[in-house]
């Protein structure tokens, strides 16, 4: 299982990969992706923060709720909720284009899948200013 690492804790700017895996996998995975250098620094952050296990229990309950809550928002604007992570959801509705570009008039970024013209990305909001400019964009 390959995870992003910089979206959980919110360290983008982070380059660093791994993968934990059975050896026979993680030699597969060295043979056809080689070498991966990762500096210090990166490693430095990435042990304290796998290390704070209460910040992680917290934040993936936090982001439940979040998720939640986005789910209610999405709904309660008529589109259809068919999946996603703790960190996005992925909606559906046959104005995904139009509702797409109202959105982005209104400062806010959603990503559309050219192989699924009906389907939307939310990212989560960042805090009850974004949750309210959401709610009332999707309302307009």
């Amino acid at each position: 299982m390959l995870r992003s690492f910089g979206k959980f804790f919110g360290l983008a700017g982070v380059r660093l990969g791994f993968a934990l895996a059975a050896p026979a996998l993680a030699a597969r995975l060295n043979a056809s992706l080689g070498p991966w250098a990762v500096s210090g620094p990166a490693i430095a952050i990435a042990e304290a923060a796998l290390a704070d296990t209460p910040w992680m229990d917290a934040t993936r309950a936090s982001l439940h709720e979040a998720a939640q809550q986005l789910d209610n928002v999405i709904a309660d604007a008529g589109l259809e909720v068919v999946g996603g992570t703790s960190l996005f959801r992925l909606a559906q509705t046959g104005e995904a284009a139009n509702l797409c570009d109202r959105l982005g008039r209104a400062g806010i970024l959603v990503r559309r899948f050219d192989e699924h013209p009906t389907w939307l990305r939310f990212g989560l909001p960042a805090g009850e200013t974004e949750w309210s400019r959401l709610r009332a964009a999707l309302a307009s």
